[in-house]
């Protein structure tokens, strides 16, 4: 038997190891200076649907995911690996996922209009409803 626990579900369909969350969890405690104040803005809906942060997609870590518009956020610091960045970016589009990056500089000088880009972003990726999916207007009747 490996050392490595059995993998587990923690998204539908994908498989995560225990080592995998338990490392996700830790950097959702130990989040960057410009990862916290991203995401003060993004958990209160500021960019639209709901985000996560720090989730597990085929065993990468992204730093902030919108599940539905199918889009990765990433704020960026000096140390990103940029080989690492370009086969994570690879993956993520095999998926459907845009990959957004934004620099720590970005998100410290101007984080509002780091929320525009993002909250275009997600509006353009969102499926437009069709005239079946809305309701008719309510006439009191």
């Amino acid at each position: 038997m490996d050392d490595e626990p059995r993998p587990r579900n923690v998204v539908i369909g994908q498989p995560v190891t225990e080592t995998k969350v338990i490392l996700s969890r830790q950097m959702r405690r130990e989040m960057t200076a410009e990862e916290l104040i991203l995401w003060s803005r993004l958990r209160r809906n500021g960019a639209g649907p709901q985000f996560r942060r720090q989730q597990i997609i085929d065993g990468f870590i992204a730093d902030f995911y919108c599940h539905a518009a199918a889009l990765v956020v990433e704020v960026d610091s000096p140390s990103h690996d940029p080989e690492y960045d370009k086969e994570r970016d690879r993956v993520f589009a095999e998926r459907g996922i845009l990959v957004y990056r934004c620099k720590n500089e970005d998100v410290n000088a101007r984080v509002g209009w780091v929320l525009r880009q993002i909250r275009d972003l997600v509006s353009r990726r969102l499926p437009t409803p069709t005239p079946d999916s809305v309701d008719p207007p309510d006439t009191g009747r």
